[in-house]
């Protein structure tokens, strides 16, 4: 999907927001493992490195029954649809020590017909002993983006967990904005 905005955007001569969900392509792929082990495979394979290719091609073997396991949700209400896919990084977790880091990605859709902008969001995180922490916050990561019609937004952050597991709700207060 950001592939396919991001080549609207090249087409449409935007390309500061080109640049942006190309370097939010970029991001996510390096964060989930899957994607970027598909990226290697396919240059490998180009490039005629098969031995490379063979070794990415078993690394995603793998990891493709852990990546089932990822967590995702999608939900739209009044016109505003908003995803989150969450992953399990394990290169920054530390099981021994309690500590388990996921990495998350949201994005924002407005299917509405007005523009709308992100006002403020409330995050509940709770680990799988039941410790639950709130955080409120201004926008997100420091803005508190306009919307337009059938655009969207999308940000990257991440959580650490003091168990394997655990659940996160958000809400958000979205203001809709006239067109005058």
């Amino acid at each position: 999907m950001l592939k396919q905005r991001m080549e609207v955007a090249a087409q449409s001569e935007d390309y500061e927001e080109a640049a942006r969900l190309r370097d939010s392509l970029k991001s996510f792929e390096e964060v989930e493992p899957v994607l970027r082990l598909r990226r290697l495979l396919k240059e490998a394979v180009a490039d005629e490195r098969f031995e490379d290719a063979t070794r990415y091609r078993d690394e995603l073997k793998e990891i493709v029954p852990d990546s089932l396991l990822k967590c995702s949700s999608d939900a739209t209400t009044l016109g505003i649809r908003v995803q989150v896919r969450s992953v399990y990084i394990e290169g920054r977790s530390q099981p021994s020590k309690g500590q388990y880091f996921f990495a998350y990605r949201i994005r924002i859709f407005n299917d509405s017909d007005r523009p709308v902008q992100l006002l403020r969001r409330h995050w509940i995180i709770t680990d799988a002993n039941g410790k639950t922490e709130n955080f409120w916050g201004v926008g997100v990561i420091g803005e508190q983006p306009v919307i337009l019609p059938r655009t969207g937004f999308e940000y990257s952050s991440a959580c650490p967990l003091c168990t394997p597991n655990g659940r996160m709700v958000s809400c958000g207060d979205v203001l809709s904005l006239s067109e005058e």
